[in-house]
């Protein structure tokens, strides 16, 4: 391949890592072009998966700051790079090469960070986005109504504490009152003798 021809290359891998959120390595020996055709309209819109010649590729790797994916490069390489959503890009590969086991996943980079195959794996097992939310807006509004639980519960203790003294208070008048009557008829008692024995004197 002429020089010129292989910068172009060069500089085509390297703008798509570049775009990318994540790039896939596979190897795909003996996956027919049929299937590495279904691969592709798996991984969703905006990504693509290309045979890619690893010399060039290591190149452009190095240009983008992902040396350490050289030795991912052996043998026959495909990959997938993805500028849609890497999870249901990794779940569509992770199928892809449970029904066609030729397909092997070498590893990649995700947002940045060289992985392993492992992790690629790992990634496909994670919830969809909308799920996700989905949790988070329960778990959050739990936590608001456990904060409203707390924030009622010093205020009924307080209406309780009222009602319990405002009881109190109730119960405490009710003896005093006969009493004041009692005091005031002893007085109405010791005025009317009174008046009787200043008659009686008259």
């Amino acid at each position: 391949m002429p020089t010129q021809a292989k910068a172009a290359v060069i500089d085509e891998i390297t703008e798509r890592f570049q775009k990318s959120s994540a790039a896939v390595l596979t190897e795909y020996r003996g996956l027919t072009v049929s299937q590495l055709t279904q691969l592709r309209r798996s991984l969703g819109a905006g990504s693509s998966y290309a045979v890619v010649k690893n010399t060039l590729t290591k190149r452009a790797a190095d240009e983008v700051g992902h040396a350490d994916l050289a030795p991912l490069l052996n043998g026959p390489t495909a990959i997938a790079f993805i500028e849609g959503d890497v999870v249901e890009a990794a779940k569509a590969i992770r199928d892809f090469a449970r029904a066609n086991p030729l397909l092997v996943v070498k590893g990649g980079v995700v947002e940045g960070r060289t992985v392993g195959p492992a992790e690629v794996t790992a990634l496909a097992d994670v919830e969809p986005r909308e799920v996700l939310l989905a949790k988070l807006a329960g778990a959050m509004k739990g936590n608001l109504t456990k904060a409203a639980g707390l924030f009622q519960a010093p205020l009924s203790q307080v209406a309780r504490l009222a009602a319990a003294l405002q009881e109190k208070r109730e119960s405490a008048e009710g003896p005093a009152a006969p009493a004041a009557d009692t005091a005031a008829a002893d007085t109405t008692t010791d005025t009317a003798e009174t008046a009787d024995a200043a008659a009686g004197t008259d």
